[in-house]
């Protein structure tokens, strides 16, 4: 019995002729850079997310830095941010020149204790930046509820929450702008990096592109910082296949997912909570348990692939401490990152499987008579 962590070669294999016209397309009309699949591409995920303009580039990461510069968020300013997330969330407050703050995350759905963001707003914080983490979307109406009243500015990292949905609207949508990663384990992934702003204020998708295209408006004219941040129309040509079936993959995760907490119901492990009016989309199928580490090696021996995201909260990675001790700051965030595992999850995983890996947790769980 093998069952990995994710496997993406049968989902490629599904698609073969799909994919490979496309990329025959981009190949036909030479249009590597920025070409006529980034724009439609643009304009079909706009469309899926229920925003009004959409804006590719490289990576996760650059959109959500770019969505900052976008808003003149740099030096001197101050970005509200959970603990518990990917060290990219932060980077992007980092490069954009902002300083991260952080905050401690709920500890039933793991992403911003909105509880305590109100705390720790200064005169230099000039945005909040939730995270719909492993795709359950973060409490935006209270979040924007705050943005509002303190005059902050709201970019969602969408980088794992692509097709989730908060009170019926997709995420993307719902702050000043987000930033999606197309990485190719996402939900919906590249066949190498990019990345997707998602945003209804015309100057800021206006200064995105010029911003991801070396700072040009007008070709040649370089008014803005020279990044190079472009998506690739290859990899664009690939989404724009793909993103035609993201609901269907969508909806084969929450099977399966419900499938998994129907079966560890009586358990000892902790499964995803979904709240009313949240759409979870799965990104990771992540569990809680007092034994992670035991459980994990059990898990391998039967063939059982997993993974920690993420081992380790972002307050206390080493680029982040400069060598001081920081540890108990975030203590939820702390004790979610001992207990956490990520099970197989992707939409081609069989109900079978599934009933095996909660088969073999159940029985490392319970004591041999």
């Amino acid at each position: 019995m093998n069952i990995p962590l994710i496997e993406l070669t049968t989902q490629h294999q599904n698609l073969r002729g799909e994919i490979n016209a496309a990329i025959q397309g981009v190949l036909d009309r030479g249009d590597f850079i920025l070409g006529q699949d980034v724009s439609k591409l643009e304009e079909e995920f706009a469309d899926y997310c229920g925003a009004k303009y959409a804006i590719g580039v490289d990576s996760g990461l650059s959109a959500l830095e770019l969505s900052l510069r976008a808003f003149n968020i740099g030096t001197g300013h101050e970005v509200i941010v959970p603990a518990h997330t990917f060290t990219a969330t932060a980077a992007a407050i980092t490069f954009a020149g902002a300083t991260p703050v952080f905050v401690d995350v709920d500890p039933e759905t793991w992403n911003i204790d909105v509880r305590k963001i109100e705390a720790v707003i200064t005169p230099r914080t000039k945005a909040i930046l939730p995270v719909h983490l492993y795709g359950l979307p973060a409490d935006m109406h209270t979040i924007l509820d705050i943005a509002k009243k303190h005059k902050l500015i709201v970019v969602e990292d969408a980088c794992q929450g692509h097709g989730a949905k908060y009170k019926g609207q997709r995420v993307g949508s719902l702050g000043n702008a987000a930033g999606f990663s197309f990485y190719p384990t996402k939900n919906l992934g590249a066949c190498g990096d990019g990345g997707m702003v998602t945003t209804n204020d015309a100057k800021a998708a206006e200064t995105i592109r010029a911003l991801r295209n070396c700072g040009q408006r007008v070709k040649n004219v370089h008014e803005l910082p020279p990044f190079n941040h472009r998506l690739d129309s290859l990899q664009a040509a690939i989404l724009r296949v793909k993103l035609k079936y993201l609901d269907e993959w969508i909806a084969s995760r929450r099977r399966l997912a419900l499938l998994y907490n129907k079966l560890l119901a009586d358990s000892n492990v902790i499964t995803p909570a979904e709240l009313p009016g949240y759409q979870h989309v799965y990104h990771l199928y992540v569990i809680r348990s007092k034994n992670r580490n035991a459980l994990q090696s059990y898990l391998k021996e039967h063939g059982i692939g997993t993974a920690i995201h993420y081992p380790t909260p972002v307050h206390l990675q080493p680029f982040y401490t400069k060598g001081e001790d920081k540890s108990g700051q975030f203590p939820i965030a702390e004790n979610i990152c001992n207990e956490i595992l990520s099970l197989p999850m992707y939409p081609e995983l069989t109900e079978e499987q599934v009933e095996t890996v909660a088969t073999e947790i159940i029985n490392m769980m319970v004591p041999v008579s």
